[in-house]
């Protein structure tokens, strides 16, 4: 696949340089640059009225990621290490072996509608408030319930995807895990999404 590795990775605190997702962001993290990237774009005209970049929901992170598949992936039942960037893979033993690291965009296939580690390299926020169950009929993002607390009292967002550091469970379309907004890692990372603005 193509995406080389960067030579010596810089030690920054989003990530590993331009071509490898950015990680170290909390949830405020990610809204604020959706919210200054959507400023900018207004700014110079290329943002049409209506029109915002923002975290995308559980719902529209999962769309994007099943890109019309049924399957547990958008590659079908199973995911090989030849197909995302983690460990143990459902289909052990074929591809190259886990990197342990984020991998560069492009390394791996993209998905049908050609967006790239949808499953695997790092987890990405979505703006949705962890509940064990979706409540059905309403979006949990926009509900007034902010979901299952964690045991400490605090409370979490959504993270879809899986990483790296992650077996092949965790990166299928339908996982979801929690994880509190105002922690980072180096395996969460986010994906911006183009939306109206009432989404």
């Amino acid at each position: 696949m193509s995406g080389a590795w960067p030579a010596e990775p810089p030690t920054t605190r989003f990530g590993l340089g331009d071509d490898v997702p950015v990680f170290w962001v909390t949830y405020a993290d990610a809204e604020a640059h959706c919210a200054a990237l959507t400023a900018r774009a207004r700014g110079d005209g290329t943002l049409p009225d209506g029109w915002v970049f923002r975290v995308p929901t559980e719902a529209q992170w999962e769309y994007a990621c099943r890109a019309g598949s049924t399957a547990a992936t958008a590659f079908g039942p199973v995911l090989t290490n030849a197909d995302a960037n983690m460990v143990g893979a459902a289909g052990e033993g074929t591809g190259p072996p886990a990197v342990g690291r984020s991998a560069p965009v492009g390394r791996y296939r993209a998905n049908a509608w050609g967006l790239y580690d949808m499953h695997g390299n790092v987890f990405e926020w979505c703006r949705d408030w962890y509940h064990a169950r979706l409540p059905g009929g309403d979006d949990p993002d926009l509900s007034a319930t902010r979901g299952v607390p964690n045991r400490d009292g605090t409370y979490s967002r959504v993270r879809r995807g899986g990483a790296w550091n992650d077996e092949y469970w965790y990166c299928r379309s339908a996982a979801r895990l929690r994880y509190e907004p105002e922690r980072s890692s180096d395996h969460i990372g986010f994906r911006v999404a183009l939306v109206t603005a009432d989404a």
